[in-house]
């Protein structure tokens, strides 16, 4: 219930005298998503990349114009989830992740500039205690969206990832969540989500990917490779995460929005 009414509150909620549940015109839509196409990065060792055939293009006998097209793609590329089942046995898949988890309020830790010079920095315990010190508490049910300020450098895969040797992914540098942090925010705070604006949930040098095992276990899901987070506040905007609904899947595209309340 508390979870609702935050909800709630933090688009711009009307009673239900008053008209529809989200007033619309309060708040602000933010695109978190980095469009698929020929641009879109993957993993390294990705076997394959975003495909798309055309089918049909033009006009018909008819004499009015259609169009159609095939896609295919990895699941885990561009911007996408990680199901709890990419790092955990018997995890949900894709399909079976929870809205809650999905759609939720949001809050926003910001280490753009610790990540400026340092492009292995992780999140610690310490800067989510310095963020609940000037926001308050990190509550249960949120999503955590990590700033670490790559998504500038997209898509120019070798400034995103630190190297860009095909099929190859021991030489990666970008910021992320660290593994104490990650379980203070999953198994403490009980958060719904971790978000990050960079390609992993682990930092690039990761070799154990320890902080996608954590959340994992935890049942929590990832969203990797999201965009304007600089567009958000610390808190009260509320993100709508929603993949491709895939039958038994470890993940895949996400198309991911905020709502930011608007100022007055």
């Amino acid at each position: 219930m508390r979870r609702s009414v935050v909800l709630l509150a933090a688009v711009g909620c009307a009673s239900p005298a008053a008209g529809p549940p989200v007033d619309l015109t309060r708040v602000e839509l933010v695109d978190l998503t980095h469009a698929l196409g020929d641009q879109t990065i993957f993993w390294p060792t990705s076997p394959t990349r975003f495909k798309l055939d055309t089918l049909v293009f033009g006009a018909t006998p008819s004499g009015y114009f259609y169009s159609a097209f095939a896609f295919a793609t990895p699941e885990h590329g561009g911007t996408h989830i990680d199901a709890p089942m990419h790092f955990q046995q018997g995890g949900a898949s894709v399909d079976r992740v929870g809205l809650e988890r999905l759609v939720a309020p949001a809050v926003v830790i910001d280490i753009s500039t610790k990540a400026a010079s340092d492009p292995d920095y992780r999140l610690t315990p310490e800067d989510i205690q310095a963020f609940e010190a000037e926001h308050g508490p990190i509550p249960a049910g949120v999503i955590v969206l990590l700033r670490t300020g790559w998504s500038s450098r997209w898509p120019d895969a070798k400034a995103y990832l630190g190297d860009d040797t095909p099929g190859d992914a021991s030489k990666l540098h970008f910021p992320s969540y660290g593994v104490e942090a990650a379980r203070l925010l999953v198994e403490e705070r009980r958060v719904a989500a971790l978000g990050v604006d960079a390609a992993s949930i682990d930092y690039g040098p990761s070799t154990d990917f320890d902080v996608h095992r954590a959340a994992a276990a935890a049942g929590v899901p990832g969203f990797e490779n999201l965009t304007n987070l600089d567009r958000l506040p610390p808190t009260g905007a509320v993100v709508v995460a929603l993949p491709i609904k895939i039958k038994g899947g470890s993940g895949g595209p996400l198309r991911a929005i905020a709502l930011v309340p608007r100022a007055g």
